[in-house]
């Protein structure tokens, strides 16, 4: 483990140790009176002199690469959630994925994600919001079969395949398409719920309640917040087709940079600094580029154009996040990488580090070439001072956790059936 860790890990560990029962109290103080979906991931990026949360996914493709001692253990989450959030009964859930059949890597993590809930003695059915006239199989890259079986309304009574009657949907599908038609007249919970979908969520909103909340958890452990916070950004209406508008990003781009440089100045970072830009919603790593100055904005050739305008589903991009970059310290046999952690309700699901042998640590890691290197629960606990440790990575997924709660009711996000009464169990993996 000691691999991974760096000076900014160590420093925030020895802050949390020392107000370890002040940094709980906080947590279980924030938590009351929000809802919180069934499951998130979240990639994290350590510099060495800071760890901040650059991503979160309400609905986690990659439950395949987390370690498989990991996925042994997440079913006493999946059990734990289920029985303090609903107080109906849930034996047979309807397990919702994404309408494409190509990826099949894709169809790897849901049955990973299938076995994990079997676990508990549950059924799981597969299905997708789409017509289907009879059961697929799809074949997934690992060899395995994925059978996914027609979603049919019947009287108001939701069907998978002929007669399996699921108590809840549980959904792998991120609703970049807003599929309302398949949606109406549903009454059974899904979770996460389709309205967090891409369709309508915005990553700006997450990181104003993620850097919000990175900065109150900072003052509880006298850390300066800025080694917890990513400088997040957006502009509106901004298609990139026009020229006006690549002004009016470069313009962005080169203000934010020049902030940046004035930080690490004064903090006596030698880094030069780099900014994403990425499509403010959406995922699977589409419409995202790194620049070092708001001239390469201008300078884009038509081919750099298009792929920022590249979105899942076809759909354009015209609100663009303009986001600090921070630059991966770690690697992992030889590979630039970074963590990514996955959480079941409250409790940690396990992770795995994103690497790959053509970036460099200020680019982008969730690319074609990517591999995934095994890190499990166990290494992310560090002893500090003699003294048990929850892990940085961990707060840091946790302040996310925290923000899509917020998310959520800022949209006015219903979770149906869903008890927000329910006290977060503790397992052992608990956060």
């Amino acid at each position: 483990m000691s691999n991974f860790q760096s000076a900014a890990q160590d420093e925030i560990h020895l802050k949390i140790s020392r107000n370890f029962k002040k940094v709980n109290e906080w947590y279980v103080e924030k938590r009351k009176g929000y809802a919180y979906p069934f499951y998130t991931s979240v990639d994290v990026r350590d510099s060495g002199f800071k760890v901040a949360v650059v991503d979160a996914n309400i609905y986690p493709a990659g439950f395949n690469n987390i370690c498989p001692t990991d996925q042994e253990a997440a079913g006493s989450a999946v059990e734990n959630y289920l029985r303090t959030y609903y107080s109906k009964p849930i034996e047979k859930i309807g397990l919702l994925c994404e309408e494409h059949t190509s990826n099949l890597n894709y169809w790897d993590n849901v049955l990973a994600l299938k076995a994990i809930i079997e676990q508990t003695g549950r059924q799981v059915q597969l299905t997708i919001p789409k017509h289907l006239d009879k059961a697929v199989e799809i074949k997934t890259a690992s060899g395995k079969v994925a059978h996914v079986l027609p979603f049919i309304k019947k009287d108001g009574i939701a069907f998978i395949g002929s007669d399996f009657v699921p108590d809840i949907i549980i959904s792998n599908n991120d609703f970049s398409d807003a599929n309302e038609s398949w949606a109406q007249g549903l009454s059974i919970p899904i979770n996460p719920p389709r309205e967090l979908g891409w369709y309508q969520r915005r990553k700006s909103t997450h990181f104003e309640h993620y850097n919000a909340l990175a900065g109150e958890i900072a003052n509880v452990i006298d850390l300066d917040p800025w080694k917890l916070q990513v400088n997040t950004q957006v502009l509106f209406d901004c298609d990139l087709g026009y020229p006006e508008n690549r002004e009016r990003a470069a313009q962005k781009a080169q203000l934010m940079l020049e902030q940046m440089k004035e930080e690490y100045r004064v903090r006596k970072i030698a880094d030069e600094p780099v900014l994403f830009i990425k499509n403010n919603s959406g995922t699977y790593g589409l419409a995202v580029a790194m620049v070092k100055s708001g001239d390469e904005i201008l300078n884009w050739n038509s081919k750099a154009r298009t792929k920022m305008k590249a979105a899942k589903g076809g759909n354009g991009v015209t609100e663009l996040l303009f986001q600090e970059g921070i630059p991966s310290a770690l690697k992992v046999d030889g590979l630039t990488c970074e963590p990514a952690i996955y959480l079941l309700g409250c409790d940690l699901a396990g992770g795995f580090l994103r690497a790959h042998g053509e970036r460099g640590p200020t680019e982008s890691l969730n690319s074609p070439g990517a591999v995934y290197k095994r890190l499990c629960v166990t290494d992310l606990k560090i002893d500090v001072e003699d003294n048990p440790m929850e892990n940085v990575y961990g707060m840091a997924a946790r302040l996310s956790s925290l923000a899509i709660g917020r998310e959520a009711r800022a949209m006015g996000v219903v979770y149906t059936d869903y008890s927000q009464d329910g006290t977060c169990p503790k397992t052992g993996r608990h956060l």
